[in-house]
């Protein structure tokens, strides 16, 4: 189950750790800045296609980015 306030601390966690703007975010991902937010805000999910990308672009499995596991190096 996806679990939204969990993968939103978890990835704006991520991104602050790597010290990556949500703007940075936005366009490798083809999104506007806002729907960044929204995600980091947990007011809005990403599809499953992004969120495999942010799992990929963090190196973490998308079991830990959604709340599934609480082990972020497992892949």
């Amino acid at each position: 189950m996806f679990n939204r306030e969990i993968f939103a601390e978890r990835f704006k966690n991520l991104r602050l750790i790597k010290a990556i703007s949500q703007q940075d975010i936005a366009t490798s991902l083809g999104v506007d800045r806002s729907v960044v937010s929204h995600w980091e805000r947990g007011t809005r999910i990403p599809s499953l296609d992004i969120a495999y990308a942010l799992a990929d672009y963090f190196d973490v499995s998308l079991d830990y980015l959604v709340g599934r596991s609480d082990n972020s190096n497992y892949r």
